[in-house]
């Protein structure tokens, strides 16, 4: 009998041993959980990522940068750029931002680099400035100073004027690329069938938001990111060179044509994504 005891108060206390260890994994397993889920990097919300077309696109133009983006659980709005003015232009986009709550990534393509530049002067809320294949005027340039200022453009030849009105009556051309010469200038390494349809529903751009000279810019306190279309029709790689380096940016190159976002959407939303994280 004393045997059979032993041998089961043994038994016993083995049993309470073993489910004392299982409850301890459980509970290391269960505290290192909750510890990660206290990680204030995981914690800190994403910047809200703004995205700024330019001239004869339009916000569709973000689509395959805009599902890329959301499937990283960005918060992201795309922006319908007037295209009127640049003055009027980034008045409207100063709104939308104060709109958004919480850091932003701001982001411009072509002459919607020119935009973000003013729109976000003086906005503690935006974080970086990402240009692709955009402009980066200093005070006082316009964005057809700076297509010119290198060789390469081919654009002007491109265009079409449509005389018409501003709001307050004044004359002004609407400027359209024409639909014939659209893929080879904007967009040349997008399937044609796409093109097409860009060039059919490309917004066009005023001549006198081009010539509109820029206030002070933003990126001259808010660091900057820029990607350098190498195969840019629009705006020559060498102007988008000497723009990013004046303003000690973050610079990477792709082969693209002007139309970086259609091309090259992976590299468009990594490039975002970076800078993202270097401001979080």
């Amino acid at each position: 009998m004393n045997r059979t005891v032993r041998t089961s108060r043994t038994r016993t206390a083995l049993t309470a041993l073993a489910t004392a260890s299982v409850f301890a994994g459980l509970l290391a397993t269960a505290t290192g959980s909750a510890a990660a889920d206290k990680d204030p990097a995981t914690e800190a919300p994403k910047p809200t990522v703004v995205l700024v077309h330019g001239a004869f696109a339009d916000s569709t133009s973000w689509n395959d940068v805009i599902r890329r983006l959301r499937h990283d659980h960005y918060p992201v709005v795309a922006v319908a750029n007037p295209l009127r003015s640049l003055s009027g232009d980034s008045a409207y986009l100063r709104d939308v931002l104060a709109g958004i709550d919480g850091p932003i990534v701001l982001a411009g393509h072509s002459y919607g680099g020119s935009v973000i530049s003013n729109a976000a002067t003086g906005n503690e809320n935006v974080k970086a400035l990402v240009y692709l294949a955009a402009f980066l005027p200093d005070k006082g340039e316009s964005a057809a100073d700076l297509a010119g200022k290198f060789p390469g453009s081919t654009l002007g030849d491109t265009l079409r004027p449509v005389p018409t009105m501003n709001a307050d009556g004044s004359p002004v051309n609407d400027l359209y690329i024409q639909n014939t010469s659209f893929h080879h200038q904007f967009a040349a390494d997008v399937p044609r069938a796409t093109t097409d349809l860009m060039a059919v529903t490309q917004r066009p751009i005023t001549d006198a938001a081009l010539a509109g000279a820029s206030a002070e810019p933003a990126w001259k306190t808010i660091p900057s990111w820029v990607l350098v279309a190498t195969q840019d029709l629009n705006i020559p790689p060498a102007a988008q060179e000497f723009m990013a380096e004046r303003a000690h940016a973050h610079t990477s190159k792709v082969r693209s044509s002007h139309a970086v976002s259609v091309s090259k959407p992976g590299k468009v939303t990594e490039v975002i994504e970076n800078a993202a994280h270097a401001v979080r």
